[in-house]
């Protein structure tokens, strides 16, 4: 099958990066790719959400199969689009995908179908959002209702922290109509986990779970990020946890959209908090995670096209997946000044000194090819993942190869896959 995956992120050089093992894979193409992608894949100058311009270089080109990576290129309609022109593609429509592209439409569906999440209450006006930052028990979250590049979620633990996350939101308008509506919830205490599962229609299966470091800095410290790091499996899972998940959050969910007539096939990617009171959902996603789909492939022993095809096509039971027991830890490299400015264009050097240690995998993300070298071009540069039998060789690994890439401003955290504090 000739096949394209859509995006440019270190979760695209990972998918890939195992989508080229497949005896069904024949031909691979990225749009836009990067460095890493650029050697297993051709790489296609077409950005993520130029929509119309992937469909036809799908059909020019005879594309059998498209893998949406970007929640943008979801929100934007590239399956309803695909689908109409007889283009086969892994991921929700717009319809479905709203699950993630609005946190209020996903907030009153969990509540029709009594799913355990955060209290909260919505505002369409920053006046009202403001008046009740100055009443509400601390501390409180404060989300923009549509997609913010991972960056919509503030923690404020005090109210000037809370007047500033409403006013750059709905004032400032710092993630454009994102942000014109938000949420103000109540913050839970626990331990977050991240569930990946393919889902037609009302059927799925289960892939893997991972831990996600979202803060900037050791400790869970700094401003939230895209990601900084993962684990996977995560530390809370185990049988009793995933037969809650099945019951409370996932049967019903399935329920509910088949009720909404709204029909998803792809990937459903529930962020939780384990909590003493149970599981309780933080958010839905609706494509694969960014970093934990590169702790979650590598320990994938199975092939992954298989699957992706048999959930967009609805005979998800005839499936196998299988996963290695050993623990992956996947810690990112990021470039100085992220999440806020940063430069780019610093050359990479070690690369192949770290991908040479055994069990060790290097995925890019903002990386590209400039006059014979790899240079830094975003804020998320490298993603390396090692697997171990424990968490600790594992992470020895990881960070052994981190020490061995170096480019100017280079910054990762010290702490992934450190045993989680439950609060």
């Amino acid at each position: 099958m000739n096949l394209l995956v859509i995006g440019s992120g270190g979760r695209e050089h990972a998918l890939t990066w195992k989508l080229a093992q497949s005896p069904l894979t024949y031909r691979l193409f990225c749009a836009p790719g990067n460095a890493g992608t650029q050697v297993l894949a051709d790489n296609v100058p077409i950005a993520a959400n130029d929509v119309a311009a992937l469909a036809r270089f799908a059909k020019e080109n005879r594309v059998d199969f498209t893998i949406v990576g970007p929640d943008d290129a979801l929100g934007a309609g590239i399956v309803d689009l695909f689908e109409s022109e007889r283009l086969r593609i892994f991921g929700p429509n717009k319809n479905a995908a709203q699950l993630e592209t609005s946190k209020i439409f996903s907030k009153q569906l969990m509540g029709a179908e009594q799913i355990p999440t955060a209290n909260a209450r919505t505002f369409s006006s920053a006046g009202d959002a403001l008046e009740y930052c100055e009443r509400v028990t601390l501390p409180v979250v404060i989300k923009a209702d549509g997609l913010a590049l991972g960056k919509g979620v503030v923690i404020a633990h005090d109210r000037e922290a809370a007047r500033t996350a409403v006013r750059v939101m709905m004032t400032d308008r710092v993630f454009g109509e994102a942000g014109a509506r938000i949420i103000v919830e109540e913050c839970l205490r626990g331990v977050e986990c991240s569930v990946h599962a393919l889902v037609s229609g009302e059927e799925f299966r289960m892939l893997a779970t991972a831990r996600d470091h979202k803060r900037a800095f050791d400790g869970d410290a700094g401003p939230n990020t895209g990601g900084m790091g993962a684990v996977s499996p995560a530390e809370t899972w185990n049988d009793h946890t995933e037969e809650e998940f099945t019951r409370t959050i996932m049967r019903p969910l399935l329920a509910g959209l088949t009720r909404e007539r709204r029909q998803f096939r792809g990937l459903l990617f529930p962020g939780l908090m384990v909590t003493a009171n149970g599981l309780r959902v933080l958010e839905f996603n609706c494509r694969f995670g960014d970093p934990e789909t590169q702790a979650i492939l590598p320990r994938l022993k199975s092939d992954l096209l298989a699957p992706l095809l048999a959930a967009a096509e609805g005979r998800l039971t005839d499936t196998a997946i299988e996963f290695d027991r050993r623990i992956a830890v996947t810690v990112i490299l990021a470039s100085g000044g992220y999440p806020g400015k940063y430069a780019i264009g610093k050359v990479i050097n070690g690369l192949q000194r770290a991908a040479a240690i055994p069990d060790v995998f290097l995925f890019h993300a903002g990386t590209k090819w400039q006059k014979g070298e790899i240079v830094t071009a975003g804020g998320r540069v490298l993603a390396v993942t090692a697997l171990g039998s424990t968490a600790e060789q594992a992470r020895e690994r990881a960070y052994a190869a981190v020490n061995e890439i170096q480019f100017e401003g280079c910054h990762f955290r010290r702490d992934i896959a450190v045993p989680p504090r439950s609060e």
